[in-house]
């Protein structure tokens, strides 16, 4: 494995990404394999391992945190993700999470959601914790200072419960920019799709060159497209 440096840290140039775990016929994670191939990797060299809220409607920080634990914690960097481009403000003011099927997840704060994610990945802090999806119909409420989600992460990030703070985004480089502007010096890390198809179809490249300007490191998702650019018709 190689890996790279990223701050006090050497990570593999390979994460593994939790969002595509071994799955039953019923859509629910075959946790059985899931922990194995999470601790296959690990094995391997693999030392960065992203997952996030939403991913397998809620199973997959349980299964990853759970395929980890067996071992020393500063050996593996775990990373996940604030869905706030899926929480809507309710009327009374409570948070509601609307990315699982068929229901709503309230929770009363950010702190909540952030604490009931480092339960469910079995961890006291988070290596990196992005806000996920920063893009054109999210940008808003992330910079709502009253929903308080920023700031809320600044303050556990001082508290050395987030080691690092970055956002990951499908969104416009313009947006990106405005995000960056709006919080200067905040985020370590920005993740972005990045792949032979993306490089122009989301203009991959226009958003590395302004992370690159700013001098903030970037972090590739979707390498493959899920395995999809990788097993290309004939035709193609």
């Amino acid at each position: 494995m190689k890996y790279q440096k990223f701050y006090e840290w050497d990570i593999s140039a390979l994460g593994l990404g939790c969002m595509r775990l071994p799955v039953r016929a019923d859509g629910t994670v075959d946790e059985e394999k899931a922990i194995e191939l999470i601790r296959y990797a690990y094995e391997h060299g693999v030392n960065y391992f992203d997952t996030a809220y939403r991913y397998h409607e809620g199973e997959s920080e349980l299964v990853t945190g759970k395929a980890l634990s067996i071992y020393p914690r500063e050996t593996f960097h775990l990373a996940s993700k604030f869905p706030g481009h899926m929480l809507v403000k309710e009327p009374d003011g409570r948070l509601a999470f609307t990315g699982f099927p068929g229901k709503k997840v309230y929770f009363d704060s950010p702190a909540e959601l952030f604490e009931t994610q480092l339960k469910k990945g079995g961890v006291d802090y988070f290596d990196v914790y992005h806000l996920h999806n920063v893009n054109e119909s999210s940008i808003d409420f992330y910079l709502d200072q009253e929903v308080g989600i920023v700031s809320y992460l600044i303050e556990q990030k001082k508290a050395g419960r987030i080691r690092h703070m970055g956002f990951s985004s499908h969104g416009r480089p313009e947006t990106i920019r405005r995000m960056l502007d709006a919080f200067p010096g905040v985020f370590d890390a920005v993740q972005i799709q990045i792949n032979y198809m993306d490089w122009t179809l989301q203009d991959a490249k226009a958003k590395y060159a302004l992370l690159e300007e700013r001098g903030i490191p970037c972090i590739s998702m979707e390498s493959v497209r899920g395995g999809a650019l990788a097993r290309l018709p004939e035709k193609a």
